[in-house]
Order: C-alpha cells, then sequence, then structure tokens
C-alpha cells in the first residue's frame, strides 16, 4: 500500500490511515460507561499494541500490516483515547491497565499474548503485563516512561489548542513532532502531521503526569514474561548520548538479566520514523522464545 507523500495528492493521509483500519476487525469491550476499541489484523500468535500519550491505533500505522503476515495483530484505542470510552475517575495507570486486561482477555480467552507499548504505552504495558501474569509471553516497551529515572528537558511545546487559524495549529503540530517524536524533520510529512492534528484532538487523558512516575517500574517487579527494551538513540525523553538508554537498560536487567536492548537511528516515534528496521528487530524479538 502506497503512502501519502508531499505532491501526490492521489491518495490523502486519512485515505491510507482509512485503508488500513477497514481491513481490521473493530472489536469493542467494556470501558466505564462505555467500551474500549480495539482492532485485530493478521493471523498467527497474538501481539497486543498499546499506543503512546497523545495517539490511537494509528501510532502503529506503519507496522501493522507487516506484523500481521506473521501475527494476529490487536491495536487498541486505549481509555480516554480516539474512539475508546473515557477512562472512569480517578485515572491511574493500575485502572487502565485493568480495562484493558479484562478486554484482550474477553478477545483471547486464556490464549498467551505479548505485549509491545510505546512510551505511555509502554508504562501502561507493563501494568498489563503484571496483571496478565503467565499468559504474557513477552513483554517489549518502547521509549518507555514510567520507569522513574531522569530525562532530558525538552523545549516548551507549542500549545495548538489556543490557535483558531488551521494553519498555525498545523505548525504549531509540526513544531511539537521536531521537539518530541521525530529525530530528522525531514520525515514530518502528511501522514505524521495527520495522525498528530487527529491524535491530539481525540485525546482526553493527562499520559504525562503518569509517564513522569515509576509505575512502570514498580509493576515491572511483577511482570514474569520475558522483558525487552527498543529505544531510538536520539529519544528526545532518553537519548543514546548521556547515558540515558543505558540507565534504562541496566533498570530492565535488574528485573530480567536476559532483558534484550535495541537501539535504532531514529527519534522517540523510532516505529514511526524507522519502521523498516524497527519491524525487522520487533519481529525477531516476538519470534525469540525463552523463559525467565
Amino acid at each position: 500500500m502506497t503512502e501519502p507523500v508531499a505532491g501526490a495528492p492521489e491518495i490523502t493521509a486519512a485515505a491510507y490511515v482509512g485503508a488500513i483500519a477497514a481491513r481490521a476487525e473493530r472489536i469493542e469491550t467494556p470501558c466505564g460507561d462505555g467500551t474500549m476499541v480495539f482492532r485485530r489484523w493478521g493471523s498467527g500468535p497474538p501481539v497486543l499494541l498499546l499506543h503512546g500519550g497523545h495517539g490511537a491505533w494509528s501510532h502503529w500505522v506503519r507496522n501493522i500490516l507487516p506484523l500481521a503476515k506473521e501475527f494476529t495483530v490487536i491495536a487498541a484505542d486505549m481509555p480516554g483515547y480516539a474512539d475508546s470510552a473515557d477512562l472512569p475517575r480517578p485515572h491511574s495507570p493500575e485502572g487502565m491497565a485493568k480495562i484493558i486486561a479484562a478486554g484482550i482477555r474477553q478477545i483471547l480467552g486464556d490464549a498467551k499474548f505479548s505485549i509491545v507499548g510505546f512510551s505511555f504505552g509502554g508504562a501502561i504495558g507493563c501494568n498489563v503485563a503484571e496483571q496478565c501474569g503467565d499468559q504474557v509471553e513477552r513483554l517489549v516497551i518502547i521509549g518507555s516512561g514510567g520507569l522513574g529515572l531522569p530525562r532530558p528537558k525538552l523545549e516548551m511545546m507549542a500549545n495548538w489548542k489556543r490557535m483558531d487559524d488551521v494553519v498555525d495549529r498545523l505548525e504549531a503540530h509540526r513544531k511539537n513532532l521536531g521537539i518530541l517524536m521525530l529525530h530528522d524533520k525531514r520525515n514530518i510529512g502528511p501522514l505524521a502531521l495527520y495522525l498528530q492534528s487527529t491524535n491530539t484532538a481525540k485525546t482526553r487523558i493527562n499520559s504525562r503526569a503518569i509517564s513522569l512516575t515509576d509505575t512502570a517500574r514498580r509493576a515491572l517487579a511483577g511482570v514474569v514474561a520475558p522483558i525487552s527494551g527498543m529505544w531510538g538513540i536520539h529519544d528526545a525523553t532518553a537519548p543514546e548520548e548521556g547515558g540515558y538508554i543505558d540507565a534504562r537498560a541496566e533498570l530492565l536487567r535488574s528485573f530480567d538479566p536476559a532483558a534484550e536492548i535495541v537501539r535504532i537511528d531514529a527519534g522517540h516515534w523510532v516505529q514511526f520514523e524507522a519502521s523498516g528496521e524497527f519491524n525487522k528487530q520487533l519481529i525477531a524479538l516476538l519470534k525469540t522464545k525463552r523463559k525467565r
């Protein structure tokens, strides 16, 4: 499937994302006063994908179809995001994980599955893995928050919500993608801008407040599945320079001494910016069977 690019109006970003969504089976499970939405593609061992803060299932738009050639891919809109209902108050990572865990069990029964969580989804994924115990075959966290470790100070993000002009909003999203999500500004194209502007508008959760805690670290103490970590070496939240990834590797290996650590030449949104290398590395991890 061809992605939208500048100067190629025959396929828009919305059409591209919509075409991938159309290939999925949509599944709804209870969430507060409404439902949580999962989308399922492919066949094979189940893999649950959990998006980042201000995201949606479409954070994985460059990964779903390659993964679905080998796995049953189940991508969530987490509670309080995109098409899913609000997370009941008071908001907590444990409460969000409980809804997700119940939902995936409703879908899969007692079948084993792997969890792949990006950024805020990594922190939530650790909590889901703790709650689901030995039903989880592998936990992979990507640029994860919630580890209770130092992170660099970021440039102030643009407040797009205060802007009425459409062009100003788009430029604010471009700036924010460059600050936090993508290392190479040339990768901030039509698809990235569409996903950022669409997903942030549907976000009703303050993920940053949770990501700055040690919720993932505490949950990892109760995770029995093999653990792996993936980072872009230019991740604004944990770059290679300064030893931030090394510190995270040391933490993961304090829980699982055999934890695999994958470093890829990209920014925070590594699965989007370096999707080819990311997909190859993730598939290899998911196919590697080992015990704790």
